[in-house]
């Protein structure tokens, strides 16, 4: 039987046991052209915002915790103890003159999935704590020139 002229390598049983599997392909992540695009230098803004508002709450006493945790619902920034009390912080970081400043993003639908997170939360990390949750909001606005100003809101509900 004769398997034609090319290398043994570029030949390939198609059938019987001799079949070789094909390579599988990989799958290609195809970005959701409606959603909104994150640049790297946004991403670093973020990122140091959650930087400055970690020291904030370091320098008032709160222990961190958690950065960043990630569940199928979504995320939280900063997960902290303050005493007895657990908080759930959502950071959010503008440069001066946005549009709008950083606390009014975060609108009663993002409070709600907060207190979700915070249930999921607990869930994977042994239930309530004794003082109670709390759910925070810290704005950070970068001015052009100057020190950033770090805005801590309590009990956001």
């Amino acid at each position: 039987m004769s398997r034609g002229s090319g290398p043994p390598c570029a030949q390939r049983s198609l059938v019987g046991p001799q079949a070789r599997r094909r390579p599988r392909r990989l799958a290609i992540e195809v970005p959701d052209p409606s959603a909104p695009r994150v640049t790297s230098a946004r991403r670093a803004l973020g990122r140091y915002g959650e930087d400055l508002a970690a020291r904030h709450l370091t320098a008032v006493g709160m222990r961190i915790l958690d950065r960043n945790w990630r569940c199928q619902e979504g995320e939280v920034d900063i997960v902290a103890a303050d005493g007895d009390a657990l908080v759930l912080c959502e950071v959010k970081a503008r440069r001066a003159g946005a549009y709008e400043h950083p606390m009014a993003a975060v609108r009663p639908e993002k409070a709600a999935r907060l207190r979700r997170l915070a249930e999921r939360w607990l869930e994977q990390h042994g239930g309530p704590p004794p003082g109670g949750v709390r759910i925070d909001v810290i704005g950070v606005v970068l001015p052009s020139r100057g020190a950033p100003l770090v805005e801590h809101v309590r009990g956001v509900t």
